[in-house]
C-alpha cells in the first residue's frame, strides 16, 4: 500500500503533452505547473560571474528560469579561465567575463532570457533599491563585506524588496544565506496527510459508515470497503470513544473478526489506521501559534500579499467554528477498495470539500480583493501545510552575542566556518586585495579578527582553529568542485523562494566540502 494521495480530478487522462511539458517533464512533478509559472516569471540579479555564480546559475537555465542579468564589471583572466566552465578557455580571455558567461549558459536552454550589464562596477549599485528593485532575486557571492552590508541594508528597507541569496566561499568551506521578508509558503510538501475525519467524520461520511451491513455483504464487495468507513462503522457500534488501552486494544480486535477471510487486506489496513478512531488530528501548531495570532500585526499586508493574507484570515475564522478543524482536502491515500467503492468515498470527500470551500470564501475580508478559484482550492487542499517562515537581515546573527555563544557551545565546528569566512572577506577588502586571484592573509590576523567577534576572554576551540587554517591556505580559491556542489544547493534554495514551494532553509547553512556535511546556524 502507498501513502500516495489522489483527487478524483487527477484520474481523468489528458490530452498529450505539449514541447514544453515534455521538457519539464521531471521537474512539473516537483513544483507542478504553478511552480513553473512562477520560476518562468523570476527575474534574477546576479552580482559576479564567479565559477560559483555560473554554476549556480546553470541549475536556474535548466529548468527554464525566466530571465537572468549578470552584472559585472571583470575581464576575464587566466585564473578565471582556468576554474570556470562557463568561460571557453584561452579564447575568453580579455573578454568581458559576464558577457562570456551569459553567452555560454543560454546555450543550455533557448527559452531562458540572458543578460550582461558590464559597464557598471558591482558597488554603484547596491544601494540603488530602484534598479535592485526590478528582480526577483539578488544573488551575490563573495561580495566585499562592505558592499554587502549596503546591499542587506537596501533589500531589508522595504517588505516588497527581492529576496537576498548570498554566499561567501573559500575553497573547500563555504556558507549561504537568505534574507528575506515574511515569506508565506501554501504548498510545502509536507509528509503529514490532512486529517481524513475519522475521528469526527462529516454527516454523509457517517452516515454512508453507519449503513454498511458488513454481516450480510458479498464476500467480494466485503473484502474491498474501504478501510475509512469500516473504522467509522465499528466505532458507530460502541458507547463511545476507546480511552484506555484495554478498551482500544478490545476495539483493534474487533476489526479482525468483521473479516470473513483471513487475506482481506482492507480490514488489516483499518486495524494498522485505527488510532485515527480515538486520536483527533489537531490544527496544526504552526497556524495556531505562530500564524494566526499575528495576522493583525507583523503579519498584515504588505507583509503579507493581501489575497494569502485574506485566506489566513478566513482560514483561522473557519476552525473557530464548530467542530474547530481545517476544510476537508479532496485528496485520499491509496488505499485497499474497489473502483466502485473508492470512487464513491472521493465523491462524498471532494462534496465537502466544495461545501467547505463555500464556507471558507464566505470567510475571506473584503479587503482581500477577488482571489482566483484555482488558489483557494490549492489553499485548501494544502492547509495542513500552510506556512510563513519569518526571515532576518543579514549579520543579524553576528550582532547577537547570546547567539554566538550559544553556536559556540553546541556547533563549535559551522560557528568556526562561519566566523572564518566572514574574518577572511573582511580581512580581504581591508588590504584592498578584493578581486584578487593570488591575494592572501596572515593566521595572526584572521585570528584577531575573529576573536574580536567572541565574547572577551574568549580562547579559540580547536574547530575554529581548523577552519582558520583551512582558509589560510587559499582564501579567494572558487575551486570548481566546490562550485559545482553550491550550484545545486542554492539554486534548490532559490527555486523554493520563486516558487513558494517547499520549505527553505533558515539561519546559515555551512558547507564543510572536506568533511562532506553541512551544518546549520540559527
Amino acid at each position: 500500500m502507498t501513502t500516495e494521495s489522489q483527487d478524483i480530478s487527477d484520474v481523468i487522462t489528458s490530452a498529450a503533452p505539449d514541447a514544453k511539458t515534455r521538457r519539464y517533464d521531471r521537474q512539473l512533478r516537483l513544483w507542478a505547473s504553478t511552480g513553473q509559472a512562477r520560476l518562468e516569471e523570476a527575474r534574477l540579479l546576479v552580482l559576479s560571474a564567479s565559477a560559483t555564480s555560473t554554476s549556480i546559475l546553470k541549475n536556474l537555465v535548466l529548468p527554464g528560469v525566466g530571465h537572468f542579468t549578470i552584472l559585472d564589471d571583470a575581464i576575464t583572466s587566466a585564473a578565471d579561465a582556468g576554474n570556470n566552465f562557463f568561460l571557453e578557455g584561452p579564447s575568453s580571455i580579455g573578454k568581458p567575463r559576464a558577457q562570456e558567461a551569459v553567452r555560454l549558459l543560454l546555450e543550455l536552454n533557448d527559452g531562458v532570457v540572458g543578460e550582461a550589464i558590464t559597464d557598471k562596477p558591482i558597488s554603484t549599485v547596491v544601494g540603488d533599491l530602484e534598479f535592485l528593485s526590478k528582480y526577483t532575486i539578488v544573488i551575490a557571492h563573495n561580495l566585499p563585506p562592505s558592499q554587502l552590508d549596503t546591499l542587506s541594508k537596501s533589500l531589508w528597507s522595504t517588505a516588497s524588496a527581492p529576496i537576498l541569496l548570498t554566499v561567501n566561499s573559500s575553497g573547500f568551506l563555504a556558507e549561504i544565506f537568505i534574507q528575506h521578508a515574511p515569506h508565506p509558503i501554501i504548498e510545502s510538501h509536507t509528509e503529514s496527510l490532512p486529517s481524513l475525519r475519522i475521528y469526527d467524520p462529516f454527516p454523509a461520511l457517517l452516515e454512508y459508515s453507519k449503513g454498511l451491513d458488513l454481516d450480510n455483504m458479498d464476500p467480494t464487495v466485503h473484502a474491498h470497503v474501504p478501510y475509512i468507513p469500516i473504522l467509522i462503522h465499528a466505532r458507530s457500534r460502541l458507547d463511545g470513544i476507546p480511552k484506555t488501552s484495554e478498551e482500544k486494544a478490545a476495539f483493534k480486535k474487533s476489526l479482525l473478526e468483521l473479516k470473513k477471510k483471513q487475506d482481506e487486506e482492507n480490514f488489516d489496513e483499518a486495524y494498522a489506521q485505527a488510532y485515527r478512531v480515538w486520536a483527533p488530528t489537531p490544527i496544526p501548531s504552526n497556524l495556531t501559534q505562530h500564524i494566526f495570532p499575528h495576522l493583525e500585526d507583523k503579519l498584515a499586508p504588505p507583509v503579507l500579499p493581501p489575497s494569502i493574507h485574506g485566506l489566513l484570515v478566513a482560514l483561522k475564522r473557519f476552525t473557530e467554528r464548530e467542530p474547530h478543524v481545517l476544510p476537508l482536502s479532496p485528496a485520499l491515500p491509496d488505499m485497499k477498495a474497489s473502483t466502485e467503492s473508492y470512487i464513491h468515498l472521493q465523491r462524498m470527500y471532494k462534496d465537502r470539500f466544495n461545501t467547505d470551500k463555500e464556507v471558507l470564501k464566505s470567510l475571506i475580508p473584503e479587503e482581500a480583493g477577488d482571489i482566483p478559484d484555482d488558489l483557494v482550492d490549492t489553499f485548501i487542499k494544502n492547509a495542513h501545510g500552510v506556512q510563513v517562515v519569518i526571515g532576518e537581515q543579514y549579520g543579524a546573527f553576528d550582532k547577537d552575542p547570546s547567539r554566538i555563544a550559544n553556536a559556540l557551545e553546541i556547533a563549535p565546528k559551522d560557528l568556526g566556518v562561519h566566523l572564518a569566512l566572514q574574518a577572511v572577506r573582511e580581512e580581504i577588502e581591508a588590504a584592498g586585495k578584493s578581486g584578487d586571484a593570488l591575494a592572501r592573509v596572515e593566521r595572526e590576523a584572521l585570528t584577531k579578527r575573529v576573536l574580536a567577534k567572541l565574547a572577551k576572554g574568549t580562547e579559540l576551540s580547536e574547530e575554529i582553529e581548523e577552519a582558520i587554517g583551512e582558509v589560510i591556505r587559499a582564501p579567494v580559491a572558487d575551486i570548481p568542485n566546490t562550485a559545482a556542489m553550491l550550484g545545486g544547493m542554492v539554486a534548490q534554495e532559490a527555486i523554493k523562494m520563486i516558487t513558494r514551494q517547499y520549505v527553505p532553509q533558515s539561519g546559515y547553512c555551512v558547507v564543510d566540502c572536506i568533511d562532506m556535511r553541512t551544518g546549520v546556524l540559527v
